[in-house]
């Protein structure tokens, strides 16, 4: 299970202008912007902006000021691989080490969508001894109960990040990962490709991208 929420796609035109410096080309530029205050890249900017991007990572880093913030909640065995990606990303978590004995351990709390039911069964027995660690927990404020749920804790358990990337951050991502064998990294890459000119930049035009 992935749910990406609350995204934000900032800074483009600023991004955009910039890349235009080295040639002092600005007069080129035609984007604009709607009544809402919407961006909206032009057919002279999305033609440079598809030509540096294909030059390589060092032309292209320009993109590295587009900046989406999002959030995601997604189970500890994704995280486990998102966090390959530390080089330009910032992220803020609910913290399990503070709050794991604050609320009800249930199922809904975990990723469990692909289990078999002989799995699912097992994993059920799980989830109670560790709701019988947390309630002996609040009650005795015994740390080994604590520590027992830490280290007891199935990697399928759902957490809350919000994080910060460039769209150079989510290239990388997209073509490691688009077609990974976890669900959870093809719906990921589903949403990139979404995101604002990111498939005419990046995808539509010819090669070398990678």
């Amino acid at each position: 299970m992935i749910e990406i929420k609350n995204y934000e796609v900032m800074n483009f035109a600023n991004a955009i202008r910039g890349a235009r410096n080295p040639l002092l080309s600005w007069e080129k530029s035609d984007s604009t912007y709607d009544d809402q205050a919407n961006f909206s890249l032009g057919e002279n900017d999305l033609k440079l902006a598809q030509k540096l991007c294909h030059a390589g990572s060092d032309h292209r880093k320009f993109l590295r000021q587009v900046i989406v913030s999002v959030d995601i909640t997604a189970p500890l065995y994704w995280w486990k691989e998102f966090d390959t990606y530390k080089v330009g990303t910032v992220a803020n978590s609910t913290s399990t080490m503070h709050t794991i004995h604050k609320n009800k351990i249930s199922l809904d709390c975990f990723s469990t969508e692909k289990m078999n039911a002989e799995t699912l069964n097992v994993f059920t027995s799980v989830l109670e001894q560790l709701e019988n660690l947390r309630n002996s927990y609040l009650k005795t404020k015994d740390k080994n109960c604590w520590y027992s749920m830490i280290q007891l804790l199935p990697s399928s358990f759902n957490q809350l990040r919000t994080c910060t990337l460039s769209y150079e951050n989510l290239i990388n991502i997209y073509w490691s990962r688009k077609n990974h064998k976890l669900d959870e990294w093809v719906a990921f890459c589903d949403w990139i490709t979404a995101l604002p000119y990111f498939r005419e930049i990046v995808i539509e035009s010819k090669p070398s991208v990678k």
